[in-house]
């Protein structure tokens, strides 16, 4: 099963993400994939990690997310964004076509291990166009996975003002 959560920051895709879980699962797992560039960024993740009580089982992956054992349980993956944030500075020299195969197979790698999964994305271009090149291909990265996410989901939600609208159910 593939939960897909986007929307805009703050949203309340976390928060909702977290409670799908906990509905379907006593100990779900929290896959993490940020990796912390400052202390402002440190403290959202203490955050986090606090407003998540002892059933969880935290997972920190900023890459390989297709290597962590989570056959049979239910994931909340947080988030896409982050990862491919990851992926995409570890491999400027590479397209963005290429990048996003990298993750489309990492991707589908995780999805063969039986979890239940509640991946949680961002919509980072509903905004103006970005003022940079690079700004620019990431968010064709992002756009370009979370439609092949949305494709691959059982169900797809977008988050606003933290209410969940269903756009595939």
């Amino acid at each position: 099963m593939l939960h897909f959560i986007t929307g805009g920051q703050r949203s309340g895709k976390s928060r909702y993400a977290q409670k799908l879980a906990l509905e379907k699962s006593s100990n779900p797992v929290y896959l993490a994939t940020a990796r912390i560039w400052d202390e402002d960024f440190r403290q959202r993740v203490e955050r986090h990690q606090s407003d998540r009580g002892p059933e969880w089982t935290n997972i920190e992956e900023p890459l390989n997310i297709s290597d962590c054992e989570v056959t049979g349980r239910v994931v909340v993956l947080d988030c896409v964004t982050l990862w491919l944030t990851n992926l995409f500075f570890d491999h400027q020299e590479k397209s963005v076509d290429e990048v996003l195969e990298k993750a489309k197979t990492e991707l589908e790698k995780l999805l063969e291990k039986d979890a239940c999964l509640i991946v949680i994305s961002n919509e980072i271009g509903l905004g103006g166009h970005a003022e940079n090149a690079l700004a620019r291909r990431f968010t064709d990265l992002q756009g370009w996975m979370n439609q092949y996410i949305a494709s691959r989901a059982d169900e797809a939600i977008m988050m606003v003002a933290g209410l969940p609208v269903k756009l595939k159910v």
